[in-house]
């Protein structure tokens, strides 16, 4: 019994570059190519989903240790400004 037929990378890739680029319908293209839809929107959901770096709990740790910074830092700069402009408008 046959599995059916088997596709290149190549061949998949233009596929979905007629659906995501070129404003194909998915339709359109399987009826043209002679493939499932079922299978367009599987090549589409494999090659669009990108493989996200996680971080480690390391960068997770500074990261959050630097927004802390940064939003102690902002604090400080606020009130400076309204002291500055306290200071500017009552001279003494």
């Amino acid at each position: 019994m046959s599995k059916g037929k088997r596709y290149t990378q190549e061949f998949k890739i233009e596929a979905v570059k007629q659906i995501t680029e070129r404003g194909y319908s998915v339709a359109e293209v399987s009826e043209r190519l002679d493939i499932c839809t079922k299978t367009l929107y599987h090549w589409r959901s494999q090659l669009s989903d990108k493989p996200k770096p996680v971080k480690s709990s390391d960068e997770q740790l500074r990261i959050a240790k630097l927004e802390a910074e940064l939003k102690r830092v902002t604090e400080e700069r606020d009130i400076l400004k309204k002291a500055a402009r306290y200071f500017a408008c009552n001279p003494e």
